[in-house]
Formats: C-alpha cells, structure tokens, sequence
C-alpha cells in the first residue's frame, strides 16, 4: 500500500493518535508502516478471506460490511463511520461461498496498520507508542460494544420488537425521547435484518397506534411506547 502523508494527514482530528504530539505521529509513520489511502464512493475498500495481518481504521467517509451468499443474497453486517476499526484479524471467515468485502458509501480515506507492528515491543519504551496502543484497544472496544448493541436488536423475535429495541438505545443515548435516525429508512431495515416494505407497515402501524410520531427521519417516543414497554423515569 502507498504511503500517503503531507495534508492527508491530519493528527488533531485522528482518535487513534488522541494525545500523541504531531512530531511523534509522523516518526510512528514509518516506524509503524503506516499506509493511508484515499477510496471513491462504490470502491471496495478490502474483501474478507486473505492471509493479511493488518489493522484498518476509517478516518473519513461512512462504508459498510457486506456479506454476499452463494444464492446472491446480500446482508450489511455492519456500517462504520469515522475511528471505525476493520481487517481480517477481526472478522469470522467467510462460510462456504460466501463473500463478505467493505464498500464506500462515500468517499472514505483509511489508515492501515500491520497487526504485527502493534504487538512488537518498542525497544525505546516510547510513551506515545503505548498510547496508540492504547487508543486503539479503545476504539476496538467501542467496536465491540457497538456490536453488542446490534446483537441485543437482532435478538428480537419480530420486526417491531427490534425496532422497539433499537429505538430504546438511541433515546438512550441522545438523553431524549426524540432524535434521528443515523441512516435512511433503507439502510434501518439492513440494519434490523428485515424487508423493508414490511418493515415500513410495521412504523405505519405504530403511528396509528399512537406509539411514535416521525417526520421524515426524526422518531418521538410517546409515553404509550415508554408504558408499553415498560420503561419507568425520564429519558
């Protein structure tokens, strides 16, 4: 992979380099084997199923993680944003046919790390190599907990009880009753896992019971929902 430096690079804004002082990010650079690279919307940023040992991590853009059966049928598996971390090393090998690659959305830039970089040990005991160490093993555990998210919508028996479930976490996380959805309406039934025309029915159906109100992609919780669901105190 070509090493892209210069303006391409821009350390303030990188959760991986957090507290590391720029003349120390650009002498890891090459101590790290650092590959940056730019990747236009529809680009396949890399496909599941080598022998790679790296670290991937999107600094800019939105992609997302397809799986492709033998029968052709396609499932996002997952949908990063910016400080979103992929490679081989954290995915489960492709099962029999199946096909599983990272597309662009937009126009991305991503960092790529060998993995073997990262568990070598610094013989000059730097403090920043530790700290990209450990800034790291933090965005993979946001990781981690975002999937664990997912799995608990997933879980759910029926296409209202995981959207019930998905909406729950993104109140929570807002603090409000109200907020908007991350992702188009089409993109929310790749999400959940679930046909989109009856994933529309199922919303329609709610907003007749009084259950949510939207406009476009903004969703409010109603206090029939909360009771419904038996969640107790304030959002």
């Amino acid at each position: 992979m070509q090493h892209i430096i210069g303006d391409f690079m821009n350390f303030s804004n990188i959760l991986l380099f957090q507290g590391i002082k720029e003349g120390e990010c650009r002498a890891m650079m090459d101590c790290f084997h650092i590959s940056l690279r730019r990747f236009r919307a529809g680009q396949t940023i890399f496909e599941y199923g080598g022998a790679e040992d790296w670290i991937g991590i999107l600094q800019k853009g939105k992609a997302k993680l397809i799986r492709v059966d033998r029968n052709g049928e396609s499932v996002v598996l997952e949908r990063l944003g910016p400080d979103g971390v992929f490679g081989p090393l954290l995915a489960f090998p492709c099962a029999g046919a199946d096909s599983i690659w990272l597309q662009c959305d937009e126009d991305c830039e991503a960092v790529f790390i060998p993995y073997s970089q990262l568990t070598k040990r610094c013989e000059k005991a730097c403090r920043h190599h530790s700290l990209l160490v450990e800034n790291l093993f933090g965005m993979m555990r946001q990781k981690a907990v975002a999937l664990s998210e997912r799995v608990e919508v997933l879980s759910r028996r029926t296409i209202r009880e995981k959207l019930c479930a998905y909406f729950l976490q993104l109140a929570a996380k807002s603090g409000r009753r109200e907020f908007s959805l991350p992702f188009s309406y089409s993109a929310l039934g790749d999400f959940i896992c679930t046909d989109r025309s009856a994933m529309m029915r199922q919303l329609r159906q709610m907003k007749e019971e009084g259950l949510i109100r939207t406009e476009k992609r903004k969703i409010q919780l109603t206090e029939d929902f909360l009771r419904q669901m038996g969640v107790t105190g304030k959002i």
